[in-house]
């Protein structure tokens, strides 16, 4: 069944087109991810589905009784409003009830007995009860928590930006709808929250219209992709996989069909310039056919640009972190933290939320100072850090302009310079963009200027926090492709799974209490190396219950060794004799290379394997020594 049709939509702002005749039909069990450029027009094309934003002609037609519900980048709400009022804040008719029966009972409780509001507030119940809305508050609390909020009480002039972003979504999806559309939804969540949603999403029955960049989010919600690019909108019957597959068939097929028309343009102008007389209605037709093919307007696809290496070599000594620690108040963010960076480090740091882990980048770039410990910086290093926060920018300045405080050129590998226009084409801002003013940017288009300003220092530490949350696609692949040429050090806190994947050699996985352990490779290596760890323990587990098993078998019996209890109780000492040796021995060897930080991850692999296998090897022969005295005991009776 058809929920709503947009025919023929078109919407510009100044000179520049938003929409060009978009047409889109959103249909029952649609999950829809909408892609494209930041500044493409994709948040004001969900606008006009939710009936939030005009459009200059076309038309939308909705299905009878289409319930909407949207969710925007930008939502308003009162300070005083709890948490768990704000969710419920919605327009919609379940959402009214709901509030409705509060403020009624609250009417009831604080004035006399009137028949009248106690048959309106039964009323109210009769309805909540068909409607079956008594669950809402539980399901809603439910949702808060996966989303990470689990103090429902406070009020929201309390939250961070990403808590109230958190809220807002809570709100959206608690509100019952037949078509959900959700702008950027996956911004400022953790990893385990992001994979609630898409649970959550796949197992909703209703229609779903969003706005991510999370790829690996699109590749397993999306069952189809509909793409904006330059006014035009494509649609595609698949996840973001297949629409890359797609789209590179059909750029293909772009570029053959333009050199074609080039071609035919060139012929028939020879034809013209040989004096073609309109007199007859063929030699009409022909001049009107190629009058048509010059005036056809082709908008190439932006090309994919080599990213030559920008910044500045570092020296020998890099970036040193010794014995880190660091709190706030009671809460224990890092503990004892040591770490010596390699010049061809990519670090992903992850983690829940509130765990540390933008205190860990502010302590390496020198804006907090740890509690305990030492940090020692290298004097050829440049850190820049790419923060969450563009309060900074000066809105009434021009983009090109902003950019050049970083740095009017840049060195490249081979000894040429880049200059700050040419990286800003780089990154898709065109002549027109470079000298538009930042309050006409979009959000996103001000977060890659940021990122660009950044970059036009030149640093040889690069410092990327939540890089992903408002990054178009392309820009993404564009930042993806630049880390990839870029010699230097880089260190990116996110959540979002495929950049880590694409950019990543090592993770930084803040466990809890301040306790931070290393993995080396991406982070699907890093979850391959979670599952193993899980492996493990249930195996340590299963060990430790077998010694129990084996005492409570024989405690009731005559005490005795069996014939591979006696041999192992025989060479037992002798192993753990071995075991403690090899570990005093890579100690020594960890204290002999302590910058030579491959080295000291294998070693410390090696270490805690053997630690696990000694731990055993004490609970054996406990187990035994225990046996062996009992055996002696009963002997003596």
């Amino acid at each position: 069944m058809n929920l709503i049709t947009l025919d023929k939509i078109s919407k510009s702002y100044s000179e520049k087109v938003l929409l060009d005749n978009v047409t889109l039909n959103i249909n029952e069990g649609d999950k829809i991810g909408l892609i494209g450029l930041n500044g493409a027009g994709k948040s004001t094309l969900l606008k006009i589905v939710a009936g939030r934003d005009e459009f200059f002609s076309g038309d939308v037609t909705k299905s009878k009784d289409l319930r909407i519900e949207y969710l925007s980048q930008n939502t308003e709400y009162e300070d005083d409003t709890t948490v768990l009022e704000q969710v419920f804040h919605g327009d919609n008719m379940e959402m009214k009830l709901l509030k409705e029966y509060e403020l009624l009972l609250e009417s009831i409780n604080n004035s006399e007995f009137s028949e009248e509001l106690n048959n309106k507030l039964i009323a109210l119940q009769a309805k909540i009860d068909n409607l079956n809305l008594w669950s809402l508050e539980s399901e809603a609390k439910t949702i808060l928590t996966k989303l990470g909020i689990h103090n429902y009480n406070v009020k929201m002039s309390t939250l961070s930006g990403g808590q109230k972003k958190r809220v807002f979504l809570a709100s959206a999806l608690i509100s019952p709808c037949d078509l959900l559309i959700l702008d950027e939804p996956t911004n400022h969540l953790d990893s385990s929250s992001i994979e609630w949603l898409e649970d959550y999403l796949n197992a909703r029955k209703g229609a779903l219209l969003m706005i991510t960049h999370d790829r690996y989010f699109l590749d397993r919600v999306a069952n189809r992709t509909i793409e904006l690019d330059r006014g035009k909108l494509y649609s595609y019957d698949g996840n973001y996989s297949y629409f890359l597959e797609k789209k590179a068939e059909r750029l293909e097929l772009e570029a053959a069909m333009e050199e074609k028309r080039q071609k035919l343009i060139l012929k028939e102008l020879q034809w013209v310039r040989r004096g073609a007389k309109a007199r007859t209605t063929k030699q009409k037709a022909r001049l009107q056919r190629f009058d048509e093919l010059v005036n056809k307007e082709y908008i190439a696809a932006p090309e994919n640009i080599d990213m030559p290496f920008v910044g500045r070599r570092l020296g020998k000594k890099t970036i040193e972190l010794y014995n880190i620690s660091k709190r706030y108040d009671e809460k224990v963010l890092l503990n004892d933290f040591s770490y010596i960076f390699l010049k061809s480090d990519r670090i992903g740091i992850i983690g829940d939320n509130g765990m540390g882990k933008t205190t860990l980048t502010n302590l390496i770039n020198g804006s907090v100072k740890a509690d305990l410990g030492s940090i020692e910086i290298g004097d050829t290093v440049k850190i820049c850090t790419f923060a969450q926060d563009d309060s900074h920018m000066n809105l009434n300045m021009r983009a090109i302009d902003y950019i050049k405080e970083g740095g009017e050129t840049i060195p490249t590998e081979d000894g040429t310079v880049i200059t700050a226009s040419q990286l800003a084409e780089r990154f898709l801002f065109d002549g027109i963009l470079q000298y538009t003013t930042i309050n006409k940017l979009s959000g996103g288009e001000r977060r890659r200027l940021h990122l660009l300003r950044i970059l036009m220092e030149a640093p040889n530490v690069l410092i990327l926090d939540e890089p992903t949350n408002d990054l178009d696609i392309e820009t993404l692949k564009i930042l993806e492709d630049f880390i990839d040429e870029f010699i230097g050090i880089v260190v990116v806190v996110s959540h979002d799974r495929y950049f880590l994947d694409r950019t990543c050699n090592k993770i930084f996985s803040f466990e809890g209490n301040g306790n931070i352990k290393i993995y080396n490779g991406n982070y699907s290596d890093y979850l391959i190396h979670k599952e193993i760890e899980l492996v493990n323990e249930k195996d340590n587990n299963n060990k430790k219950a077998t010694v129990k098993k084996e005492y409570v078998k024989t405690k009731e019996d005559k005490p005795k060794f069996s014939f591979k209890e006696q041999k192992e109780f025989e060479t037992i000492y002798g192993d753990i004799d071995k075991l403690e040796e090899k570990i005093a021995n890579i100690d020594k060897e960890m204290e002999a290379n302590p910058s030579n930080y491959g080295l000291l991850n294998e070693l410390t692999n090696e270490k805690e394997a053997l630690e696990e296998e000694l731990l055993y090897k004490y609970e054996r022969v406990e187990y035994l020594e225990d046996l062996a005295k009992k055996i002696e005991e009963y002997k003596k009776k």
